[in-house]
């Protein structure tokens, strides 16, 4: 299942219904061309493990190295995307996507004792989790019970992953003491609101014609800082994040086959098959219509 984006560039989850919302997905590197997902945030926890190749997952402007068997907690609302760097075959990393409120309800004491100072710390935007010793391989543990049951979905299997969620949560809050921080200063917080309101335009806009001048303005901010912004958290311009972007939409859109070149072009806003065909040879390495052929 690939990665579904709304307007605000936060991932759509499908959900089991609102009585059981945790999402898992498995596989999902293995969807996506040269095995790098799309900067996004949503506003749910997530926790993914590294199985066999290194993976980088960023997380806002930091970039955290996983290595196989190391599991990651992404904090709510936090900009992150994850590359793989290593191994031959793509690395199935299974992840979960939830709502704390699998543990307890947001008005329930438990909820406001021990998931609000984790939800609500700005300096703890994620935790690793390293290893199979002490604590940390606890939650590794549990993390691979969770993606087991909700693989089989077995009887009870709800509350099962309710269980394992419960023990990872007292994990974290237990140490949460000791866990390393992060400074969040309002320099950063701004930035990281920054980016988000430009990629959001990014993405509603992305077919139509978009300046420079466009995606700054989404922020109320002038384009030097637009750059700055986008090269802190992205490594690139607005424009190239821009066409980034297209070409990941039109990645997806090369396998609906009733879709000429020219269609999936216009659509993705290059208005130019030959400059559509350059850029994309120049990020992934092959021309769409070889992509196609090669059905990758």
């Amino acid at each position: 299942m690939s990665i579904t984006l709304d307007h605000q560039l936060r991932e759509q989850i499908p959900r089991e219904g609102k009585v059981f919302p945790v999402s898992y997905f498995y596989e999902e590197l293995a969807t996506l061309i040269n095995r790098i997902s799309p900067l996004h945030w949503h506003p749910d926890f997530e926790i993914a493990t590294a199985m066999s190749g290194v993976l980088d997952f960023q997380v806002g402007r930091q970039h955290i190295k996983l290595e196989a068997g190391d599991s990651i907690f992404v904090n709510k609302n936090i900009l992150h995307r994850i590359k793989q760097v290593s191994g031959n075959d793509s690395d199935p990393m299974p992840n979960i996507v939830f709502s704390g409120e699998v543990i307890a309800t947001e008005n329930s004491a438990i909820y406001k004792k021990y998931i609000y100072p984790i939800e609500y710390c700005n300096t703890l935007p994620f935790i690793v989790f390293k290893g199979q010793n002490g604590w940390h391989g606890a939650v590794n543990d549990s993390a691979k019970n969770i993606y087991r049951q909700m693989q089989e979905r077995g009887l009870c299997y709800e509350m099962a992953v309710q269980r394992e969620l419960n023990r990872i949560f007292e994990l974290i809050f237990s140490n949460f003491e000791s866990l390393p921080k992060f400074e969040a200063t309002r320099i950063n917080i701004n930035a990281q609101i920054r980016l988000q309101k430009m990629l959001s335009y990014i993405y509603k806009h992305y077919s139509e014609i978009v300046t420079l001048e466009d995606i700054a303005g989404a922020a109320n901010i002038s384009c030097s800082e637009a750059g700055r912004c986008f090269n802190a958290y992205m490594g690139c311009s607005p424009v190239n994040a821009l066409i980034q972007y297209r070409l990941q939409i039109a990645c997806r859109m090369l396998g609906d086959e009733t879709l000429t070149l020219q269609e999936i072009s216009d659509c993705c806003g290059f208005h130019s098959v030959n400059y559509f065909s350059r850029q994309f040879k120049q990020v992934y390495g092959y021309t769409p219509g070889r992509i196609r052929f090669l059905g990758k």
